[in-house]
């Protein structure tokens, strides 16, 4: 089982993150929830109301910060794309504090190969079971096993697209696996390079995972913007290119009845000479807001409880736990 050994205050302004929304916005499929016990990469975490007098040891509020890019400033960030476009002001006062994590390159890239032809619930299922199977055990709480994200050593063996095939992952399983086996032959140590990947621009980051198994331009858009540091990158499904026909009348006119290369780019494009800096990031917002699962908060208020987040808590344990108070106006 998962002890505790202390707290830690991370202070944060609503409007400047909203921790159910942003884990919900299909960036990261391995939040789980156990009563109150989440998931982060690499990390258990634990959210719940504040309780006082637990102020704590511990401090990862680093590690929080750069996951959460809290240096970004989100609220100028708003203002500004709100005075730039109509549609993304009428949408984002109820998807405010929407952040782009900045996540593990290994991960984020394998979990998207994941994403093809598939919704948000069964890739976290996928995601799990992949972590179970090959992952090393971390812990327990309230009864459920936690599991690191496998290293990519042990996705490359023969045997593990069928066994990947045997746990639903389909035709993605062979992608998985040929990923893996390429990043560990061509590369030393494969995280390493990814993360070089950082300093390099977006089109040549973009470019060379494209030579990956199973890679395309939107896969390789979500790894440059949710890892990479490209904050330009706009990944585009039919989901985000429907809202660029819809809401802003994208190839009005036009008889174009798939999602070629040649679209993808230019629906990039327009969202990133439309909303400049941090393009990816108003994308998202965009995206989030067009989702089945919050749907409703277009018909009414969105300050919910949950969003009325003044401070998160940060609990140490032989993971990481993060804690979050929770107040109503």
């Amino acid at each position: 089982m998962v002890k505790a050994s202390g707290w830690k205050a991370l202070k944060v302004k609503p409007k400047e993150l909203c921790i159910s929304t942003t884990l919900n916005s299909g960036q990261t499929f391995r939040w789980r929830k156990t009563g109150e016990a989440e998931w982060i990469p690499s990390s258990i975490v634990h959210t719940r109301r504040r309780e006082e007098g637990k102020e704590g040891k511990g401090d990862v509020e680093e590690l929080l910060t750069d996951y959460f890019q809290l240096k970004v400033d989100l609220d100028e960030c708003y203002r500004r794309w709100n005075s730039i476009d109509k549609n993304f002001a009428n949408k984002s006062e109820h998807f405010l504090g929407i952040r782009i994590l900045r996540q593990d390159p290994v991960e984020n890239l394998i979990s998207f190969i994941c994403t093809s032809n598939n919704n948000i619930k069964r890739i976290s299922q996928m995601v799990e079971k992949l972590c179970a199977k090959y992952g090393r055990y971390k812990g327990t709480i309230n009864e459920v096993p936690f599991y690191a994200f496998p290293e990519l050593e042990l996705l490359t063996g023969k045997e593990v697209e069928v066994e990947l095939r045997n746990l639903g992952f389909g035709y993605r399983a062979k992608f998985v696996r040929e990923t893996a086996k390429s990043l560990v032959e061509l590369h030393p140590d494969p995280k390493d390079w990814l993360l070089t990947l950082r300093e390099a621009p977006y089109s040549e980051a973009h470019t060379a995972l494209l030579k990956l198994p199973g890679v395309g331009a939107k896969v390789a858009d979500c790894v440059c913007l949710m890892s990479l540091d490209k904050h330009e990158a706009v990944p585009v499904d039919t989901h985000v290119w429907q809202i660029a026909k819809r809401d802003y009348g994208f190839l009005e006119g036009k008889a174009v009845k798939s999602l070629t290369p040649k679209i993808y780019a230019e629906v990039g494009d327009h969202f990133r000479n439309l909303f400049g800096d941090y393009s990816g990031w108003a994308h998202s917002v965009l995206f989030t807001a067009d989702l089945k699962e919050f749907g409703e908060r277009m018909k009414k208020r969105a300050t919910t409880k949950d969003d009325q987040v003044e401070e998160k808590k940060v609990k140490v344990t032989s993971g990481t736990t993060l804690r979050r108070s929770r107040r109503s106006t």
